[in-house]
């Protein structure tokens, strides 16, 4: 771009932003790593590059809507006869120059820069939505990628549960307290868990990726994380975020449909004044040589005969009967949505509680008593390794507790539209964790056990 549009882009920009005084939707938690990130994808983003080109052009072509159309210039001869030219000897011969200018009726241009101003705020209603989804976009995709991180450092607890796991079934084996095929099993479950970090492995890559096509970099290019799913502000600060008038307030699909009113009622006052037509004022000199100059003076206009007005105004009257309902329509999308949204992030606040208050700790506590009583020959291998899987399962249900309810705390501050995915119980020691008997009886897909919704959005 040239560097003169610059400062109008940026003013682009600004608009879009909400105001200090408003400030966001839900004000979401950002470490440096998301910042830097988010900061990337506004200043490489193509599609929120496209949007304010697309505003700037509406701002060019509102700058014109008021001019006057141009005039017109014509210089003609007039000859009586085809053998030579007649000029200074015949009357009816001469030379020409007219100019002439047409004027709209008042009012006019006045409506039709009105009907194009209304265009350019909502092409600058079109930033504020790229950025809320460009910046939506962000956070899911780099709180996947700590939530992926955070399942392989899970594998990487359930593989050393498996080899203390596998080490007490050969002692036991070796001192003939217990069955060989409790090393074969262990060590099952070990391959199997292998099996588990390739995929967890793939899915980190495409978390990657994702975060560096939003930033417009290499798509290997690595990226650093510190930060952990559970080290996110507590679910209980964020029950506040779930209003109805700050959404009403600020979704840019809601202005734009108000402005669409707003157009519509300037159209059809710009239409109705089409009944008065425009001027065309001319005027004009004709040269005849030696004979004395010829002057001419007209002025004329379209005559509304065939209809076309009154379809005119009945149409653009129907565009505002459809802005109306267009409005009627995101309003209830909008207020649908935060109550869908509240009521899934309610539920998912309730499970984290149940979580943090006694369920991970049972899980943990009975692991360790069932690998106790496994080694005195009170239970079987069998019961270990579920205890073990359900303990590291309970830790990923309650990650992923935590990232679906941001994930919908990111769909809220985006002000978005979508339906949003309700909670299904995310299963803890009933998932189909790896290593688990459930997962032993080949309940998985790519890898992935049944039930693990770690890439819903």
């Amino acid at each position: 771009m040239k560097h003169s549009l610059w400062p109008a882009l940026l003013a682009l920009l600004a608009f879009a932003q909400p105001s200090r005084a408003e400030g966001p939707v839900v004000a979401l938690p950002t470490d440096p790593t998301l910042s830097r990130l988010i900061a990337e994808s506004f200043a490489a983003r193509p599609e929120l590059a496209q949007s304010v080109a697309v505003a700037h052009a509406e701002g060019e072509r509102a700058a014109q809507a008021d001019a006057l159309p141009d005039p017109m210039l014509q210089i003609g001869i007039q000859n009586d006869g085809f053998t030579s030219i007649e000029v200074g000897r015949m009357d009816t011969s001469f030379i020409s120059f007219m100019a002439s200018q047409t004027l709209p009726w008042p009012g006019k241009l006045g409506l039709r820069k009105q009907v194009a101003e209304l265009g350019t705020t909502q092409a600058k209603h079109a930033i504020a939505r790229a950025r809320l989804s460009t910046e939506a976009e962000v956070r899911r995709a780099y709180w996947d990628l700590l939530l992926v991180r955070d399942r392989l450092a899970l594998l990487d607890q359930l593989t050393a549960l498996w080899q203390k796991s596998s080490g007490i079934a050969r002692v036991r084996y070796e001192t003939a307290g217990g069955a060989q095929s409790d090393m074969l099993r262990a060590q099952l479950e070990l391959n199997r868990l292998e099996q588990r970090r390739l995929g967890l492995e793939a899915e980190e890559r495409a978390r990657v990726q994702a975060i560096n096509r939003l930033r417009a970099r290499p798509l290997a290019e690595p990226i650093v994380t510190t930060a952990h799913i559970g080290d996110l502000p507590a679910l209980a600060s964020f029950d506040g975020a779930f209003s109805e008038e700050r959404s009403l307030h600020q979704s840019p699909e809601l202005a734009t449909a108000r402005l669409g009113t707003l157009r519509a009622a300037r159209s059809v006052a710009l239409a109705e004044k089409s009944y008065y037509p425009d001027l065309t004022v001319s005027a004009g000199v004709m040269y005849r040589g030696a004979l004395p100059p010829m002057w001419l003076m007209t002025i004329g206009g379209p005559l509304p005969l065939f209809g076309k007005r009154s379809r005119a105004i009945a149409e653009n009257r129907a565009w505002g009967d459809a802005a109306e309902q267009q409005v009627a329509a995101v309003q209830q999308v909008l207020r649908w949505r935060t109550e869908e949204r509240h009521g899934a992030f309610s539920a998912l606040r309730k499970m984290a509680d149940i979580y943090q208050q006694s369920l991970l700790a049972q899980s943990q506590a009975t692991a360790e008593s069932t690998l106790a009583q496994y080694q005195v020959g009170k239970v079987s291998f069998a019961s270990v390794l579920e205890a073990n899987a359900g303990f590291i399962a309970d830790q990923e249900g309650y990650l992923e507790t935590i990232a679906e309810a941001y994930r919908i705390l990111v769909a809220q501050a985006e002000l978005s539209l979508a339906a949003t995915s309700m909670p299904s119980g995310v299963a803890g020691g009933s998932a189909a964790m790896p290593g688990s008997p459930a997962a032993s009886s080949g309940a998985s897909v790519n890898g992935a056990p049944t039930g693990d919704n770690s890439s819903s959005m």
